[in-house]
């Protein structure tokens, strides 16, 4: 079982859970690139009398994912981002490189806002931030994924008492 680090997960207001597990693995400041794109032909319907064209969706495309600013809490998390890599010995370890991330916003309060879970999650990026050990700076890395689909969704707002 892997180390988690809850600590740092305080400053940011991106969590990521894996899958349904609602365990927070990592958290960023930063979440960008969540874009879909229908692409469509353009055809007349076969009832249509004035000559007008219609919209067709033939292809549905997402650009890849990018959380920025933030730490990987969890070992094994961890470990999966670097099996979708080539090893020192072998290629990407097959079996298992795709999962669904959930990328829970907070609100001022840590509340859960809007959840986007993203399908088939692929880890393409890792890129740990430049550190000077003369400077008090922070450990932050930046995680890209490539994606086969999306879904946003809403919660309750708190009760208040």
């Amino acid at each position: 079982m892997g180390i988690t680090y809850q600590e740092p997960f305080k400053a940011f207001r991106f969590l990521v859970e894996v899958e349904s597990g609602g365990v927070a693995v990592a958290a960023f400041t930063h979440f960008s690139g969540v874009k879909m794109t229908v692409d469509t032909v353009q055809a007349r319907s076969g009832n249509d009398n004035r000559g007008v064209q219609d919209y067709i969706p033939v292809l549905t495309r997402f650009e890849p994912v990018t959380l920025t600013k933030g730490v990987v809490g969890d070992n094994d998390f961890l470990d999966w981002l670097f099996s979708a890599a080539a090893g020192p010995e072998a290629g990407p370890k097959g079996a298992g490189l795709r999962r669904t991330l959930n990328i829970v916003a907070l609100d001022d309060k840590g509340n859960r806002g809007v959840t986007w879970s993203l399908r088939d999650a692929l880890p393409i990026g890792y890129e740990l931030t430049p550190m000077d050990g003369g400077r008090s700076e922070v450990l932050s890395e930046s995680l890209t994924f490539a994606i086969t689909g999306m879904e946003r969704i809403t919660h309750e707002p708190p009760q208040s008492g």
